[in-house]
């Protein structure tokens, strides 16, 4: 078998792969992880039985994952980590199944693995063709929700117990070197570093926005990334400081920011309670109790249909509570596979105001800047990504208006978008268990 896997990869490599047609291209890049999925069920299955036999010991080694890194010259947490795969894959037989036939990526089987954990595994096993089902169905970031929504609701005690772990894990530490620079390090709970980052993105953008300025005045309207007189690091660093200089000037008895906390009731996808950040992190009803006292609430009911609310048919902006319902409704870009957060999205028109698209909710949807700008004629707005290998780029502008952005300017009075959105006083989105 190794002999014909070796010839196989060998022919592989062997392809001109500059020679491809796009097409031809894209159907092997998007076909390979289904051919990666079913080598990993092969390499557990090996792993698996090989550890059962113990022959690993023979020369004196501790543990089969300690035996593999070694010969194998590996990561010994990577491999330590194959062989828990592969030894629990022995009491998953449908997750077996599912990646066998390529259906599910190790990636899948790795969520369902924390989840048949001890205290559950009798009801894993029960619901494992439910739960293999979901990977079948849903995006993998859904999944992911659908499988920690089952671990909350399958024992809800135990979680928690585990939401209080990691609130009581939360730390700061600020670390000096030899020259005076400071080595900032945190660990935050869910809400908590909502809250925190929500906050920090915000000023970031700020400070984006006004590099962005700066750089247009000498370089013009055709300003590229690379004349920013900072990178995104150097702006969340300064945002940072920032923070602390608007703490430190905050006059006393100054108003307080406030928690948004949104109870969504009767979501047509869920079968139970609904309890998450508007990013999609599952969070224990248990760790939003600190926050109620200083919360503001949102009840938020769907109906049968998705349908939240209707405000308005003929209005040039997404505003108010129709802005709110699309927003809590969509959750993050619907471009498909973008999981662009939903605060930096723009609520676009399906069909164009121009064209006489009605500004309703069936006709709203979130779409971060760059796919909202993908329509012929679109001219592409500044984004913050300059490249610097960070993946949290906030390329909206809250303070300009775009074809068909569907925001309403500051400038233009439109304050409920503004409020609904809320910037200045909601730090985070926070929905509630229904009830």
């Amino acid at each position: 078998m190794a002999t014909g896997l070796a010839e196989a990869i060998d022919d592989e490599l062997a392809v001109d792969v500059a020679a491809l047609s796009d097409e031809e291209l894209h159907e092997r890049v998007v076909g390979r992880p289904v051919h990666m999925a079913r080598l990993a069920a092969v390499q557990a299955s090996e792993l698996a039985e090989w550890e059962r036999r113990g022959g690993w010991a023979a020369d004196g080694s501790r543990s089969a994952s300690a035996r593999l890194a070694r010969d194998a010259r590996q990561c010994p947490a990577a491999v330590r980590a194959q062989v828990r795969r592969a030894r629990k894959l022995r009491s998953m037989p449908v997750t077996g199944e599912a990646l066998e036939a390529g259906l599910l990526s190790v990636d899948h089987v790795d969520v369902l693995i924390a989840a048949n954990r001890e205290g559950l595994a009798e009801l894993f096993a029960r619901d494992e063709s439910l739960l293999v089902g979901y990977g079948l169905d849903l995006s993998f970031e859904d999944f992911r929700r659908a499988v920690h929504y089952w671990m909350q609701l399958a024992d809800d005690v135990a979680a928690e117990d585990r939401a209080q772990r990691d609130r009581d894990s939360r730390r700061a530490s600020v670390a000096h070197t030899s020259r005076g620079i400071r080595d900032v390090q945190a660990r935050l709970d869910p809400i908590g570093g909502a809250i925190f980052e929500n906050e920090l993105a915000r000023l970031e953008r700020q400070l984006f926005l006004a590099d962005w300025a700066d750089a247009a005045e000498v370089h013009g309207p055709n300003t590229k990334l690379d004349v920013l007189a900072r990178t995104s690091a150097q702006r969340r660093a300064d945002a940072l400081v920032e923070m602390a200089r608007r703490s430190a000037a905050k006059p006393a008895g100054a108003k307080e920011g406030r928690v948004l906390v949104s109870v969504l009731i009767d979501h047509p996808t869920t079968t139970g309670r609904i309890c998450e950040l508007l990013d999609g992190t599952v969070v224990a009803p248990g760790q939003i109790v600190p926050y109620l006292s200083e919360a503001d609430m949102e009840r938020i009911v769907f109906g049968g249909d998705a349908r939240v609310l209707e405000v308005g048919r003929r209005t040039r902006f997404f505003t108010g509570a129709l802005r709110r319902a699309i927003v809590v409704r969509d959750r993050h870009c619907t471009f498909p596979g973008c999981r662009e957060r939903a605060e930096v999205c723009d609520v676009d028109h399906i069909v164009e105001y121009g064209q006489d698209g009605e500004t309703t909710q069936d006709n709203g949807r979130l779409r971060c800047p760059t796919h909202n700008r993908q329509r012929p004629g679109r001219p592409r707005a500044p984004s913050d990504d300059d490249g610097d290998g960070d993946d949290d780029d906030d390329d909206e502008d809250d303070d300009h208006t775009h074809d068909d952005e569907d925001r309403a300017p500051p400038d233009h009075g439109h304050s409920e978008d503004r409020d609904d959105r809320h910037d200045d006083q909601h730090d985070d989105e926070d929905p509630a268990p229904p009830g």
